[in-house]
């Protein structure tokens, strides 16, 4: 009953959250869009002529968003973006227009080697991440699982951003984070973290964003 009760709840919040009809009306496939639309409003992250890799991409609002702001530089022809946008994720997404999607974990290093080689040569501009592990309710096994996703995103950024390039990610408040946000501190010039008014009150999400390498890797 207990159980019933709490999906009843969740349903009712879910069916009356703006956020979730203000994507229905704009055509985003999840509320998350909301996330990346307010924290690219405040920092500027997203322009056109960039090469954005979305990791953790399924269902895809979030490249959703990014392809129409890379569509806004491309007004001089018909159709089309401004830029390159690559996503990832470990389950299937409904193809986007414009947006390459290659299905793997990102844990895998053959994966990995297969983003490498679709990246090839070019600098990368933006990593999103909304990447999040199943978790267990185990806090020190949910917070190594968060921490390694991170892990892999920042050794990501190192290898192909661009000296000036950001990355945005997914973390949880709790065991392990500020773990993290020194490894970022190690890795950027600026780090800042930010909670979107989109990101449920409930929720102990927060994003972590780095701007501009220390010591620029292969991306340059």
């Amino acid at each position: 009953m207990a159980k019933n009760r709490f999906n009843q709840h969740w349903l009712h919040d879910h069916i009356n959250d703006p956020y979730v009809k203000l994507a229905q009306r704009e055509g985003y496939r999840a509320r998350a869009a909301y996330k990346l639309k307010e924290i690219d409003e405040q920092d500027k992250l997203i322009r056109p002529g960039q090469v954005i890799v979305d990791l953790g991409a399924t269902p895809g609002s979030w490249s959703q968003y990014a392809r129409n702001k890379l569509a806004q530089g491309n007004r001089k022809n018909e159709g089309g973006i401004d830029g390159t946008i690559i996503a990832l994720d470990i389950l299937p997404m409904e193809p986007i227009a414009d947006v390459h999607f290659l299905q793997g974990d990102f844990r895998d290093d053959a994966v990995l080697e297969q983003l490498e080689t679709i990246v090839g040569a070019q600098a990368v501009d933006l990593v999103i991440s909304d990447m999040a592990p199943n978790l267990s309710g185990v806090a020190s096994a949910d917070a190594a699982r968060i921490e390694h996703l991170c892990d892999l995103a920042l050794e990501f950024s190192q290898n192909h951003l661009r000296p000036e390039g950001a990355l945005l990610v997914k973390c949880f408040h709790g065991s392990g984070y500020s773990q993290i946000v020194e490894k970022f501190k190690r890795q950027f010039k600026v780090v800042a973290a930010r909670k979107p008014k989109a990101s449920r009150d409930k929720s102990a999400e927060t994003f972590i964003l780095g701007k501009g390498l220390k010591t620029p890797g292969k991306g340059v």
